[in-house]
């Protein structure tokens, strides 16, 4: 049986994929990470890399590969274009939706 929680969080992966990105140049495995630690939930491999693959094929993002220990790793960060995509994506929760989560919630709504 799946957990309301966990459909909600997979409405939100790639929004928040995409604020990560915004905040510092990013590898897959390190936006795994932080959804972790942000979600207390496991973001799949299968979601994130190719949406990243996406992202850079859109023009939203780009990447750079970089030497980490031995390993070459590819860091993503996105584009002035994936900028904007992030400023369109924060007015769709920022006005109904916000509404919605505070009611959620259970913060008093200040008029």
């Amino acid at each position: 049986m799946v957990k309301i929680g966990d459909m909600l969080l997979r409405g939100l992966e790639k929004p928040i994929i995409i604020w990560l990105l915004s905040r510092k140049p990013r590898h897959g495995y390190e936006l795994i990470i932080e959804f972790k630690r942000l979600t207390g939930r496991r973001l799949k491999p299968s979601i994130v890399y190719p949406f990243l693959h996406q992202l850079e094929m859109e023009g939203f993002a780009s990447s750079q590969w970089m030497v980490k220990g031995r390993r070459k790793v590819r860091h993503y960060s996105l584009t002035k274009r994936g900028e904007e995509l992030l400023r369109k994506v924060r007015e769709i929760f920022a006005k109904p939706v916000k509404e919605f989560f505070i009611e959620i919630i259970g913060e008093k709504k200040t008029t």
